[in-house]
């Protein structure tokens, strides 16, 4: 006898991506943007959610174009909504340069320390064929 199976509510997901100059210029253009999507996909300017994607994009964008700058390379900003996160990629061309682990004493690294607080998980991944993405998950149910 065949197990039956549940049927599966379909899953809506949304995607939006974007490459960037690696300046602060299109660090601040990422942030306008993500906020600007998000609104058109049902999540207001000026909310908890959107603020705080509003804050990690710039953080994880500003990262990319200091640390992860390599001459005549874009920096990619990718965003993923499901019914349950909103997921925040941001990825740049400097693999061997990965965030540290967050020091709230440190000289450096304290805007990880917002994302840390602001997303419910960050991690960073590398991406082929070079490069890395530092993702952050923010989850939308309680």
């Amino acid at each position: 006898m065949p197990a039956q199976t549940k049927p599966q509510n379909p899953v809506t997901v949304r995607v939006f991506a974007q490459r960037f100059s690696s300046t602060r210029l299109g660090a601040r253009l990422a942030r306008h943007l993500a906020v600007q999507r998000l609104d058109a996909w049902g999540i207001p300017y000026d909310t908890d959610l959107s603020d705080a994607a509003a804050l990690i994009v710039a953080e994880l964008a500003a990262n990319a174009v200091t640390h992860g700058r390599v001459p005549g390379r874009d920096f990619e900003l990718r965003l993923t909504l499901t019914a349950d996160t909103l997921r925040i990629e941001v990825s740049d061309a400097r693999g061997e340069r990965r965030p540290r682990e967050v020091q709230p004493e440190g000289e450096s690294g304290r805007g990880l320390l917002l994302v840390a607080a602001l997303a419910d998980r960050w991690s960073v991944h590398d991406r082929v064929p070079v490069g890395k993405t530092v993702r952050a998950d923010v989850c939308l149910l309680d």
